[in-house]
């Protein structure tokens, strides 16, 4: 596995690599993760990248620099008898990823996480000449010449958002298989050019989130009892937290709470800090068992992304947990189990609003979902998943020979 993020910091693409990394080895795999690292890990399975000193954009290390983690991977490789290279992201980590594989005859599966374009419009300063350098240094280390992008699509009217799915395309389309979480991105990325065999995989839960959730019971919220909501994610504009705060401004009888750390954490602070009588708390960023404990608490996961989420791995936990959950993206409604979830009739905070009042105002059908996301939870579990994966795995090797 070849990554530009991992633990410990937060989020779900590493959430997605560890359960894929625990999973493969219950069954006998070796599974090695290369990534950038603040400092060498623990876990002897997971080995440290040439890491920039004292450049952490949005807090993750950095890969740094392309060369010396290409030549670093090679040989890292070579060593250790890889057969697959398995990247995750489309940064230099994966650049090196790639030439690394191809420098030793090895196949490349690419699993595509999220809309990076979406991403660094958000996140990078100065999106529009960010993304153009960063599209720049990953062109002069992987040809862009296999992306067609169609500028029609409402995502691709801005020069920003072509540039960066052209960078999209042309790595989904230089790798031997592609994995995508959901159906919705995938047909994306298919229409966009992706012509790499494409399998739709779900991320899933590995084993042993499963075992610390236990056996969930169904949320019930008692007579006079406040209804707890639960937001949990990267504090960023992509993930529009803002929404989530001003549709609990207009929710009286709520308490919510905040998990998740990123640039716009300040601002998010001020705005929960001005609501009246402490209606929503900010936590801050927690790890992932702190983020089950709340889960444990809440009556109620909200998901406020738009356009941006595949399969958000916070929206699997909610399901492990037996958590009802509101979406405000239709996209994600294929994730919900039946009956546990519910897409709010207009993305905003008024349609979000309308969602809460009526978990609110009929607190039954909070009971209802939480035993739908029960009776369900099992498919989330990496361990329906893992041979799928393995297939993938296969099929690789198999055009690489």
């Amino acid at each position: 596995m070849v990554t530009d993020y991992y633990l410990p910091t937060l989020g779900g693409v590493q959430t997605v690599i560890k359960a894929h990394k625990e999973e493969l080895e219950r069954e006998g795999h070796e599974v090695l993760v290369f990534a950038p690292l603040s400092a060498p890990s623990t876990d002897p399975a997971v080995v440290r990248l040439p890491t920039a000193r004292g450049f952490a954009p949005d807090g993750y290390p950095f890969t740094w620099s392309p060369s010396a983690a290409s030549a670093f991977l090679t040989e890292e490789l070579r060593a250790r008898r890889v057969d697959v290279v398995h990247v995750h992201t489309e940064m230099f980590a994966a650049l090196a990823g790639f030439e690394a594989a191809r420098a030793l005859g090895l196949p490349v599966v690419q699993t595509m996480h999220g809309r990076i374009d979406v991403y660094t419009r958000s996140v990078l300063p100065l999106p529009a000449v960010t993304t153009a350098l960063l599209a720049a240094m990953h062109r002069r280390r992987m040809s862009h010449g296999r992306a067609h992008v169609d500028s029609t699509s409402a995502y691709t009217r801005t020069a920003m958002a072509r540039r960066m799915w052209r960078l999209m395309v042309s790595q989904a389309n230089h790798a031997d298989q592609v994995i995508v979480p959901s159906a919705h991105f995938a047909g994306k990325l298919r229409a966009q050019g992706v012509g790499t065999p494409l399998t739709v995989l779900s991320n899933g839960l590995e084993a042993s989130v499963l075992d610390e959730i236990g056996a969930p019971e169904a949320r019930v919220v008692a007579p006079g009892e406040q209804l707890r909501v639960m937001w949990c994610g990267r504090l960023s504009p992509e993930k529009r937290p803002e929404v989530f705060l001003d549709a609990m401004a207009l929710v009286a009888g709520a308490a919510g709470h905040m998990y998740g750390d990123g640039v716009a954490r300040a601002a998010v602070s001020r705005r929960a800090a001005a609501l009246p009588g402490g209606r929503v708390s900010v936590h801050g960023g927690v790890g992932q068992s702190e983020v089950l404990d709340a889960m444990r608490r809440a009556h109620v996961l909200v998901s406020s992304s738009l356009d941006f989420d595949n399969q958000p791995m916070v929206v699997l936990e909610a399901i492990a947990s037996g958590l009802p959950i509101i979406v405000t993206d239709p996209d994600l409604a294929e994730t919900l189990p039946p009956g546990g979830g519910v897409v709010t009739p207009t993305p905003d905070a008024a349609g979000l609003a309308e969602a809460l009042t009526r978990l609110r105002d009929h607190p039954s059908d909070v009971t209802r979902l939480s035993r739908a996301s029960i009776a369900h939870r099992t498919l989330v579990a990496q361990a329906t998943h893992r041979e799928a994966l393995v297939v993938v795995y296969e099929a690789a090797l198999a055009t690489a020979r």
